[in-house]
Order: structure tokens, then C-alpha cells, then sequence
């Protein structure tokens, strides 16, 4: 008999998702954590899909009375040309938040412990033990060294970045070519606001050399973080340091230099590389890959955490539904995987499109920021790509747009790397004047928030979540047979 019927490695907020509504479903799950939390991390921008989810969990009144910054909007200074927008519309404002993510990621912990699940920090998995290419059994040490063992029926992996099961075990994650990036940042004290845009919007600067964001906190303190391809850096680091490279990509957004101007810098530079990677699949035998441990995607349009708490959400679903027998297990597992590597790859869709509109301001970002062959499955980009375009033309009051240079580059990005849209061009379906037809930048980037498989309409493999009146997977076919 196992320990648990569904083992989580990692507290980060993709696994505290799934562990708090494994648990709110009756289900014995254990999550284990390798540190002590509060601890930091980086990744503060919420997107407004993600408040859906936090109604999930019951947190939703929690985090709106914590204090965070409220975000209702972002700002780009992007290839020459500055414009912001707001999420929704008038009548129907969305917004999201700017987050201290020790503060945040200590909240979705502690609510999946309230919701019932075993909640082990300082537990550091450092074995999986497989049976039949099933992972059956983890190996962890505790916070006083002590190496123990947990059996489980199901596994999690919410390991971040690390990746457990994906970089030691499955070794199937692939880094993109295509963003090959190094980020580098710091947190402001003194530092200005916006003097124009949505309240507590990001900045996002495009400048010769890459980009930068600046990210304001309700503790009074801005992140300011930099993005450049891992060539770019090289080449300034023969003639600069790091705090030089810096200082001088800061220098080069006037609307960034003018808010970190009256400000000075609090603690360490610090970096990461390898920004956007994908595991060759996201789920398998009696496995989940949740969050990072799947995939990560250039942060230049806030994805993390609605990723996520997404995949948390439809993993939880996936394998309540399984546990209980109301699906294959199969067909749960490839359910998740399929929807959660949609969702990823609708926001990868409108991220390479910025990227290509700035591509011109510089060699190296231009090289770096083209999609290959290799880089992405071709009919999953197909799909992506038709899903953000009829994502957007749905979208009420469309009206209010009045630019459309996201979905030229769209156009053209894939026209010129493929030729699956070939036929598409010659008239099948909508044309691209309608398509384009008050559809703005805005629009779109709405429309990457869109998720799979949560209502009939966006079903995947036949199956979406349902929430109520208890969580798991229906199906299109069943629900057909209840309305006639």
C-alpha cells in the first residue's frame, strides 16, 4: 500500500494549486518542499486569468485585502512607438497584481495545508524509484538530514526550473534556440512611477540591446530586470561588467531611466539564463509536470504564475478524475499534457510576434529571436497560432482597437519559417482583413490568456474542467447526452 495516493514535489504556486484541490477532493496528498518557506523568488506579475483560479482555491478575498499592488493594465515602449492599455474594457475592467512572491507563494501554501494536504517543507527529493517506467517512490532528506521515503500512487512534479523528473530522469527538456536569453535585475528603493498608463502597470522598454521591465510593489520598492540574448551579453562582457551592462541598458529607456533616476538600488545584481525551455512531454505513466517543471516561457508577458496555477488546476482535475475512475487513466494523462502544451504554446504565439516587431532594432536580437524547425513541433504552432487569431476576433468590443501591427507580425513571422499557413493565405476561412479588422495588440495578448479545456467550447480530446459541483473531467460527449 503507498504512503499517499499523490505525491507534489515543490510548494511554488503551480504546486500548491494542485495540492490544495487534490486535497479538497478527498484525496490523500503529501507536497514536499525544499525549503523553509518564506523564501524568495522571482516572477511578481500576475495576469487577470489567474484571479479565476484563486476563486478556485477560495483565496480570491485573501489576496484582494493583502495589500499587493493592484495591476490593471501594462505599458510597452516598444520598437519606437509607446502605448498602453487596460485590461477588459469599461464596462467589464479586469485586473491583476503585482506580488511579492514570499508573501504570495506563502499564501497558496498555507491554503493547501488549510484545504488538508501534508505540507513538508525542508524536504529535499533527491530520488525518484521508478517500476515499469512509473515513478512509485521518492527518496527525500529532511530538515534534520535524515533520509527517508514516501511511496505514492501519482506524482507531481512542481519542481520549478529544476525539473526534476524532466532534467534527471525523462532528460526530455529542450532549451529554444529561438530565445536563448539572460536576464538580469535588481530591486529600487526611492524609485519613481509611471506618469502615465493603467495603475500599477509593468513597463516593458525595448532598447538596442534586448529589453527591460520595471515592475512596482506594494512594499514601495520597483523591480527593474533586463533580458538579452546570451550572445548580446557576451560580447558586452569583453568590454563591461555586469553591473556596467546594466546601469547602461537602464540608461538606454528613457521612461525606465527617468523612474530609477531619483532611486538607488537595494542589494545584488543578480541573473538567470536559459530563459524558455519545454519538456518533450508534460505528462506519463502515473506522472504530472506542473509549471515550471514543464515549461517556461520568456517573461516578457507576465506568464509564470498563470501558467502555473493553470496546469495545477487541470492536473488536480486529471488525476481526481482518474483516482476515481471516471476516466482512463491515459486518457487523463494525455488530456493534461495536450492542454496544458496549448496553453503554452498560444502565449509562446504572441511573445515571438513582440520579439520579431523589436527584431530590427539590432543584429543579434534578430537572430536570436527567429523560430527554426527545431525549436517547436510545426502543427502545434499551427494550432496555436489559428487559436490566438480566433481567440482575438471573438472578443467583445473589439471595436476599441486601433492597431493591428501584432498580427502583421504574426503573419508574416510564420509565413516566412513555414508553410503550413499556405492554404489558410489562399482563402480558407476568414480572411486576413477580417481577421484583422478591429483587432488591436491589446486584443491579442487577451486572447493568449484564453485557456484550454475549461468550458465545452475549448474541449481538448473530448474532454474540459469542470469545477461544480465537484472537480474532474467531463465529457463533451456526456454532456451532449444530457441536453437532448
Amino acid at each position: 500500500m503507498s504512503d499517499c495516493q499523490v505525491l507534489v514535489i515543490g510548494g511554488g504556486p503551480g504546486g500548491s494549486t494542485a495540492a490544495a484541490l487534490l486535497a479538497r477532493e478527498g484525496i490523500d496528498v503529501v507536497l514536499m518542499e525544499r525549503q523553509r518557506f518564506p523564501r524568495y523568488h522571482i516572477g511578481e506579475s500576475l495576469l487577470p486569468s489567474s484571479l479565476r483560479i484563486f476563486d478556485e482555491l477560495g483565496l480570491r478575498e485573501k489576496i484582494e485585502s493583502h495589500g499587493f499592488q493592484r495591476k490593471a493594465g501594462a505599458l510597452f515602449d516598444w520598437s519606437n512607438e509607446v502605448w498602453d492599455f487596460e485590461f477588459g474594457s469599461k464596462r467589464e475592467p479586469l485586473y491583476a497584481f503585482q506580488v511579492i512572491r514570499s508573501e504570495f507563494d506563502q499564501m497558496l501554501l498555507d491554503n493547501a495545508a488549510a484545504m488538508g494536504a501534508d505540507i513538508r517543507e525542508e524536504a529535499n527529493v533527491t530520488e525518484i524509484e521508478f517500476v515499469d517506467e512509473r515513478p512509485r517512490s521518492a527518496t527525500y532528506v529532511d530538515g534534520s538530514g535524515k533520509r527517508r521515503s514516501c511511496s505514492f500512487d501519482m506524482l507531481v512534479d512542481a519542481s520549478g526550473r529544476t525539473g526534476l523528473l524532466a532534467t534527471r530522469y525523462l532528460r526530455n527538456r529542450n532549451f529554444h534556440e529561438a530565445f536563448r536569453n539572460v536576464a538580469l535585475w535588481g530591486y529600487w528603493r526611492g524609485a519613481g512611477r509611471l506618469d502615465r498608463g493603467p495603475e500599477g502597470a509593468t513597463a516593458s522598454c525595448s532598447i538596442p540591446s534586448g529589453w527591460i521591465w520595471a515592475i512596482p510593489l506594494h512594499d514601495g520598492s520597483l523591480s527593474v530586470g533586463v533580458v538579452m540574448h546570451k550572445a548580446r551579453l557576451k560580447e558586452l562582457r569583453e568590454q563591461c561588467s555586469l553591473e556596467e551592462i546594466y546601469s547602461r541598458s537602464l540608461a538606454a529607456s528613457p521612461i525606465v531611466s527617468k523612474m530609477v533616476e531619483p532611486g538607488e538600488m537595494t542589494g545584488a545584481l543578480r541573473t538567470e539564463t536559459d530563459y524558455s525551455y519545454a519538456a518533450e512531454r508534460f505528462s506519463g505513466p502515473g506522472y504530472f509536470l506542473v509549471g515550471d517543471a514543464a515549461c517556461f516561457l520568456d517573461p516578457l508577458l507576465s506568464t509564470g504564475i498563470h501558467l502555473a496555477t493553470f496546469s495545477g488546476l487541470v492536473g488536480a482535475a486529471s488525476i481526481a478524475s482518474a483516482l476515481r475512475g471516471d476516466v482512463d487513466e491515459v486518457e487523463a494523462s494525455e488530456f493534461f499534457g495536450a492542454s496544458y502544451r496549448r496553453a503554452y504554446m498560444r502565449m509562446l504565439v504572441v511573445v515571438s510576434a513582440f520579439y520579431r516587431m523589436h527584431a530590427g532594432r539590432d543584429a543579434y536580437f534578430k537572430k536570436a529571436q527567429q523560430l527554426t524547425g527545431g525549436d517547436y513541433d510545426k502543427e502545434d504552432l499551427a494550432a496555436a497560432f489559428v487559436n490566438v487569431v480566433s481567440g482575438a476576433e471573438d472578443l467583445k468590443d473589439v471595436g476599441e482597437a486601433t492597431s493591428v501591427e501584432l498580427l502583421d507580425s504574426l503573419m508574416d513571422l510564420y509565413a516566412e519559417h513555414y508553410q503550413f499557413l499556405r492554404g489558410w493565405r489562399r482563402g480558407e476561412g476568414q480572411s486576413l482583413d477580417e481577421i484583422k479588422k478591429g483587432v488591436g495588440r491589446m486584443r491579442a495578448v487577451d486572447a493568449a490568456q484564453e485557456e484550454f479545456s475549461m468550458t465545452p467550447e475549448t474541449a481538448v480530446n473530448g474532454l474540459y474542467v469542470e469545477t461544480d459541483p465537484r472537480l474532474g473531467l467531463q465529457s463533451v460527449g456526456d454532456l451532449a447526452g444530457l441536453e437532448s
